[in-house]
């Protein structure tokens, strides 16, 4: 049975000669501890970036009571929620019962209903939102989002059960690549840069399954072919690659924001001006809450917050490395590293592109850029990573660092 993150049971320490004075820290603890970090740290940082010189202020009191701080609330608490759940039960589920099957099939429609004209909203040129409930809440979400998770699970319980016959094209690759490609061939219409995403992390996850690299190898020319086409059909994705390339040709049009954001992280220097005295949020540096949020992090809080942040998504890399290592089902080890990557190559993403690394996709950073449905979904996703930590054993006990609880008092 799969032990939930929390103290080791009394008969595990007793047996490796610990004390019910100490508490064992595991990496479910390492993915909690860091994602709430950086859920805190986005409902300052947004905030701050939303300041503007009408007078509008970031005072304790709109801390506490906005929508961000409820947004982040319930995402830690979600997280908290799931990461008590038997996944290992979910995961053995066959065939088409799985809900993850039912949940990619959903997830897929909405992104077809987002593309309706009249029914999904268009934001930056791209149709990709559905609102929840009335416009006046600003409840929105990318069904997109939801395809990514649950395109991984539902990848991780076929190769799970079908590893054996990967390495065989017919019998076991044919399907998860046609899933793949119906999945990222769907989203790729409005959301370039989470196919790209969706379909790096599938692919990683078939070759830790055992799949052929060869049989890869013969869909790798497709796949660019179809990447091509996408970005040459597509007005504003090649306006986004040309200035990319050459930002100082329109650097008061399509290369504005590229500048702009290179502007505000050398204006952070080391230590940074200081939280709330940024200048380029003010109107200068475009998506300052969403996809553009670490700009303002280095502007703010300089190359020591920027460090910081860095850290907190390797820790979280480094924790879900070792929980999908230590896990002895196929289908818990791939999901484990599927969300691993899913989490650390969107952040690289993002850092690329604010960096002008990489162009402009319009993809977020985790738990920190503005969006309730996103900080939750990733929390959600999380909470399932720490749920497959499997419980230590005597001999991981015996190396495991201890943190020391508080003494309980004495009866009266």
């Amino acid at each position: 049975m799969l032990c939930a993150p929390g103290p080791v049971p009394t008969h595990c320490t007793q047996a490796s000669g610990l004390t019910d004075n100490f508490t064992v820290i595991r990496r479910a603890h390492i993915v909690q501890l860091a994602a709430m970090a950086l859920l805190g740290l986005a409902v300052l940082m947004v905030h701050s970036a939303s300041m503007s010189v009408d007078g509008k202020s970031l005072t304790p009191w709109t801390l506490f009571t906005s929508r961000y701080m409820l947004h982040a609330l319930t995402a830690v608490l979600v997280m908290l929620f799931v990461s008590r759940l038997n996944t290992h039960r979910l995961l053995a589920v066959r065939g088409l019962a799985n809900p993850v099957w039912i949940g990619l099939g959903i997830a897929l429609i909405l992104v077809i209903v987002a593309m309706l004209p009249g029914v999904g909203l268009t934001i930056n040129g791209a149709r990709r939102w559905l609102s929840l409930g009335p416009r006046s809440w600003g409840l929105t979400f990318q069904p997109s989002e939801l395809v990514k998770w649950f395109a991984i699970a539902a990848l991780a319980v076929w190769c799970g059960r079908r590893q054996a016959v990967l390495h065989h094209f017919f019998h076991g690759l044919l399907f998860p690549l046609a899933m793949i490609a119906v999945a990222c061939g769907i989203v790729i219409v409005e959301d370039l840069g989470t196919a790209v995403l969706i379909g790096m992390v599938c692919v990683c996850l078939l070759i830790a399954a055992g799949a052929r690299l060869w049989h890869l190898a013969m869909f790798l020319p497709p796949a660019v072919v179809g990447l091509g086409a996408a970005i040459l059909h597509s007005p504003y994705r090649m306006q986004r690659l040309a200035s990319f390339l050459h930002p100082w040709d329109d650097p008061q049009g399509s290369g504005y924001q590229a500048i702009q954001s290179l502007v505000a992280i050398a204006q952070g220097g080391f230590i940074g001006s200081g939280l709330g005295n940024g200048i380029q949020k003010y109107g200068y540096l475009p998506a300052d809450t969403s996809d553009f949020l670490f700009a303002i992090i280095c502007e703010e809080l300089g190359l020591a917050g920027a460090a910081l942040v860095i850290a907190a998504f390797l820790a979280i890399v480094w924790a879900g490395w070792g929980i999908a290592l230590r896990n002895h089902s196929p289908a818990a080890r791939l999901l484990s590293l599927g969300i691993t990557l899913m989490v650390g190559l969107q952040a690289l993403m993002n850092l690329g592109v604010v960096t002008v690394v990489l162009p402009t996709k319009g993809i977020a950073l985790p738990l920190l850029s503005a969006g309730g449905t996103g900080w939750i979904l990733t929390a959600a996703a999380l909470g399932v990573l720490a749920s497959l930590d499997p419980p230590l054993t005597e001999v991981e006990l015996d190396a495991v660092p201890l943190a020391p609880r508080s003494p309980l008092p004495a009866p009266a």
